[in-house]
């Protein structure tokens, strides 16, 4: 089965940028939306919310603990507030509060972790989350989203103003390539299938997913076909669409910029084991980076199109 779409990968904003963007005209339509930020708003990007509504953004300084304890006050009080800071900030400092009095009580926050995976780059690995969707997906109640581009971030934090409850939606530092054409169409428990194939399954979230269409074409210049499905909902995940894919192309290869010991692999494993077991590989991060420029970190690390493409082969060789 030859690739019947082809993508032409285009750089386009970084998902933070996207989120700040897409936050600033969520304040306009709706009075509710208030933000809380931990003295890091010209990076997560929510200062262009806060010059045009500065009455309903708070700064909160560098306690992510006490912003989240804000957060949850709004919320309670009948607010829609998005907390941000960076993932490894507002995760871990955050933890027990996101535990305690959101995610027991249930309540409507949406945190925003910006600045996650080692792709921030020389900031060095005490600011890169590379454990934060493991955090929130331990969350009971919490709806955790990783978009893969602009568009798809538009659509996710749109979505999570709209839905009563407990949010972590995972956002970079780097541009990412464009891989969508509009906002609509994202949904909690969703997945976008953007290609078909045969022979594989490549799954991926977030600046992955665009790697994982370029091995995709590679794969197919040398006859095999991969479908790649952008599981941009890790919790609740789109259980189908990973038994369709474990029967229909027999194997798995899960890539993400992300513990691969607790990520969406071992919630994609999970799946396979319950619904359709066949073979699976990972590529992903096994412990913590250094400091570099993006790119760098990304081929060290084995975060390229290269890397799913030789574990796809892997998988397929277990396969037959």
């Amino acid at each position: 089965m030859a690739l019947t779409t082809k993508y032409e990968l285009k750089a386009g904003m970084a998902t933070r940028e996207a989120f700040g963007r897409a936050l600033a005209a969520l304040g306009e339509e709706n009075s509710k939306v208030v933000v809380c930020d931990a003295d890091l708003s010209k990076s997560t990007m929510t200062h262009f919310f806060a010059q045009k509504f500065p009455e309903r953004f708070f700064s909160c300084g560098i306690a992510e603990a006490n912003m989240v304890g804000l957060a949850a006050g709004f919320a309670a009080a009948g607010k829609i507030p998005f907390a941000s800071s960076f993932s490894a900030f507002v995760v871990n400092k955050g933890f027990e509060q996101l535990r305690t009095v959101v995610a027991y009580p249930n309540l409507n926050v949406k945190v925003v972790g910006t600045h996650s995976g080692i792709s921030i780059g020389e900031d060095g690995p005490s600011q890169m989350s590379i454990e934060d969707l493991s955090l929130a997906c331990s969350l009971p109640g919490f709806t955790v989203l990783s978009p893969a581009d602009e568009h798809s971030m538009a659509g996710c934090i749109r979505l999570a103003a709209e839905t009563t409850g407990p949010f972590f939606i995972r956002a970079g530092r780097p541009k990412a390539k464009i891989i969508y054409d509009s906002p609509e169409g994202f949904t909690v428990g969703g997945s976008r299938q953007l290609l078909d194939g045969s022979d594989l399954t490549l799954i991926a979230h977030g600046l992955m997913v665009a790697e994982c269409i370029q091995a995709a074409e590679a794969l197919d210049a040398e006859g095999i076909s991969a479908r790649v499905l952008d599981l941009y909902s890790i919790t609740p995940m789109d259980r189908d669409a990973v038994r369709r894919a474990a029967l229909d192309t027999g194997a798995i290869v899960v890539a993400e910029e992300h513990l691969v010991d607790a990520g969406l692999g071992v919630r994609v494993a999970q799946v396979a084991a319950e619904e359709a077991p066949c073979p699976m590989e990972f590529v992903g991060l096994t412990g913590y980076a250094e400091s570099g420029t993006p790119d760098e970190l990304l081929d060290k690390y084995g975060m390229r199109a290269v890397n799913v493409v030789a574990a796809a082969k892997k998988c397929l060789a277990r396969k037959r």
